[in-house]
Order: C-alpha cells, then structure tokens, then sequence
C-alpha cells in the first residue's frame, strides 16, 4: 500500500510540474515581442551609398600614388625648357597673348641659345570643351603633358544654369591631372606692410568632388569633402620650407576645425606635427571666418606672413588680399607640382567683355604677374623681380596708363609696352625703391 501511495503522489508531482511548464511556456510565448520588420532602404539612398563607395575606392588609390610620387624635377638639365602658352577662352586668349609678349622679350637670348622653346596651345576653350564632354580634351592635355611649365589664361566654368554642360572646372582637372598640389598666390603691398604667401592645397577640399555630389532626393543634395594626411603633408612642409629658406619666423594654418572636425581637424593635426621639425619657425592657427577680418585689421595684418590652407578658404581669402594691391586682374598665382607646374591668372574669363567687345582693355596685369612667378620657378630669380618692379610700378605706384576695362583706359596691348618699356630702364631698381 504505501508503496503504491508515493507512486500516486510522484505521478501527481509530475502531472502538476508538467502544467506548470506549459503554463510558463504560454506566458512566455504571450510576452515575447513580435520582430520589428525593417525599413525598406529606398532606391535613392542605396545608390548615393554605391556612389560614395566609388569614390572612396577612387581616392584611395589617389592617396597610393602621392605616397609614391616620383622626386621634384631640376630645371637646370633640361634643353630645351618648354614654355606652353594656353589662351584659354573668354580674355583668356587676348591677356595670354600679351603675356607671352613679355616672357618672349625677356627671354630671347634663351630662345636663340635653344635654352628656352614656346610653344602655343590652343583648344582648351569652353566650345570644345562642351564639345567632347571633357574639362581638357584629350588631345589638349598630351600637349600640355609635353611641356614642362604653362602660363594659362581664364577659362570658363559653366554653372548651373549656364548653357554649357555640366562638366568639370578645367583649371581643377589640370590640377588633378599633373598633381599641382599647390596653389601658391604672393600679395605685396609695402606702403601698407603687407607681405604675405599663401600656399593653397590645390588637388583636394570640395573643389576635387565638387561634380560628383549627390542629388538623393528633389529635397536634399549632398556633396563631398575630401582632406588626405599625404595630401595636406606635402602642403605644409612646402610653406615651412618656402619660410625656412626666406628667414621667415611664422607660419599660419587656416582652418575651421572648430566645426569641421574630420576633415579641417585632420589638416590642422597634420600641421602641428610637421611644425614640430621646425623649431625655429613660430606657427600658430586662426579659423576662415576672423581672418577674413583680420586681413583688414590695420593692427594685425602686418604680422602674418606666410600662410597655408585648404583649397576652398585658400580661393576665398586669395580673392580678398588681392584686392589690397589693386583687385584679382592684378594678382597671379603657381600652381606647383613636383614634375610639371602652372601659371596663370587668378580672375575669370570675363565673357560679357568679350560679348560687348571690350576684351582689347581687359587688364593683363594678373597673367603678367603669373609670368613673373614662372620665371622665378624655373630659376631665372633676377628677370622675375625685374618684371615684378615693373608691374608695381606700372600698375600701384607711377600709373602712367590706367586699365578700366572700357575705351577710358588702356588697351592691354598698351599697358604691355609700358611694362616692357619700363623694365628697359636701366635705374629701375632705383626707380621701384623710391616708392618703398
């Protein structure tokens, strides 16, 4: 009997712990939540992120090439020396013209010695530009690729809006197509104590990805920015270099890293390691947005010296220290890389002047100084200063002939013979020095 009663009660144990499960089973089971089916990705965002992707893949195969850049070219060994001429479009062709007007002068000893050798290049206009859909077509860039410097006048960037094609700004794929990383742009002013350099990365920033933005929706557009340590090292180190050889004490970084983080935080880390090797350089940083102000602060501009940024705040304040030795017509900038370089005006190409056929007074200044530049870069120091004398001369202190773009002033091709005619005094370096 009591062996069958504890069976009993096992068996009703057991029964009871079985409910018990199924119990707890079904109130498991009630509380788990159902699954949260996911958003369905549309169409729109999947293509921007395959778009993205494409160019990430692109640049950093860019990044691999500038780690293995080939050292910088000496201008001493070659015979001939090409020069190339490129017009341009707009002004382009008739301030371009006269440029090479003054180089030839300057440099004809060289060019009859079999030193030097000019050669014109022409096709880089916004016609056929539209016409093969290119920003350089191609037949235009092997020529330009078998020169070894280039003075190149304005050429259109078609805007949206604009009648032409959406295509690329051909100074920055000439940029990006000979590595001219940097964009160096003096401004001098000695009546007011101004006496800056800038070095402006050139091949990176929102001008290298600024045609490939996204549209995701009507809504919304994004666009991309691009900041690479290699890129912005090479950059830094020039200026350091250019303040060390010239016995230049400061070196200024320009950013807004304060908000930019990634990319301006990059840049600015970037300078302050670099800044470390130079102990005998003071360097400091100020964000766009107050030295905009300060380029105008009567106090403080006299104390910046040499200054180097990324490519869009580099175009924005270039702009604006031109304007103190007399407006973008009169400034030129480098564009530097290790194997080719280029240089040019720093305006654009003006085609309301040439469609109301005032492009014969359109200012040569700013092309004739880019020439001046070139002629110091490729080693003849002496000739580039004799020619930057005379531009100041002719264009901030004497004035004998004033450029206003209009049949009151000059023709180009007028202010071209001042300035060669002035560069034939034999005091002129006497002459420049009374206006210091």
């Amino acid at each position: 009997m009591k062996k069958t009663k504890k069976r009993g009660v096992k068996k009703v144990r057991k029964a009871k712990k079985a409910k018990r499960v199924v119990k707890a089973k079904k109130r498991k089971k009630a509380t788990k939540r159902k699954p949260v089916k996911k958003a369905k990705v549309p169409v729109s965002i999947i293509n921007a992120q395959d778009h993205f992707g494409d160019i990430l893949v692109t640049q950093l195969a860019r990044v691999r090439r500038i780690k293995k850049a080939q050292d910088w070219i000496d201008y001493a060994t070659l015979r001939p020396l090409i020069i190339g001429m490129i017009g341009g479009d707009g002004i382009g062709p008739y301030i371009t013209n006269e440029a090479q007007r003054v180089l030839e002068h300057m440099l004809k000893d060289e060019v009859a010695k079999g030193k030097i050798e000019f050669r014109v290049i022409e096709g880089m206009t916004i016609e056929k530009r539209s016409e093969v859909m290119k920003p350089i077509p191609d037949d235009v860039l092997a020529e330009i690729k078998k020169c070894h410097v280039t003075l190149k006048g304005p050429t259109t960037t078609p805007k949206k809006g604009d009648p032409w094609p959406n295509i690329e700004s051909a100074n920055v794929a000439v940029r990006k197509e000979l590595d001219l990383f940097a964009n160096v742009r003096p401004v001098r002013v000695p009546a007011l104590g101004i006496d800056w350099m800038f070095f402006r990365e050139n091949t990176e920033d929102v001008y290298a990805l600024g045609p490939f933005g996204v549209e995701v929706t009507p809504d919304m557009a994004i666009d991309f920015r691009l900041i690479t340590k290699p890129g912005s090292e090479r950059i830094i180190r020039l200026a350091f270099e250019y303040a060390k050889k010239n016995n230049i004490d400061r070196v200024t970084a320009i950013t807004k890293a304060n908000v930019v983080k990634t990319t301006d935080g990059l840049f600015l880390k970037t300078f302050y390691d670099i800044a470390k090797e130079y102990s005998g350089i003071n360097s400091d940083d100020w964000f766009i947005d107050i030295m905009t102000a300060k380029l105008v602060d009567e106090k403080r501009r006299r104390q910046f010296k040499v200054m180097v940024l990324p490519n869009l705040y580099g175009d924005i304040l270039t702009d604006e220290a031109a304007e103190f030795q007399g407006g973008v017509g009169t400034a030129g900038s480098a564009n530097i890389g290790k194997r080719y370089a280029m240089f040019e005006a720093i305006h654009g190409s003006a085609p309301r002047m040439v469609k109301e056929g005032r492009a014969q007074y359109a200012d040569p200044s700013s092309v004739i100084r880019a020439g001046s530049m070139l002629l110091t870069h490729i080693g003849y120091v002496e000739l580039g200063k004799k020619l930057e004398m005379a531009l100041d001369i002719c264009g901030q202190y004497e004035k004998k002939l004033v450029m206003t773009g209009r049949s009151t002033g000059a023709t180009g091709s007028e202010f071209c013979e001042y300035i060669m005619t002035t560069m034939s005094d034999p005091n002129l370096k006497t002459h420049w020095q009374k206006y210091q």
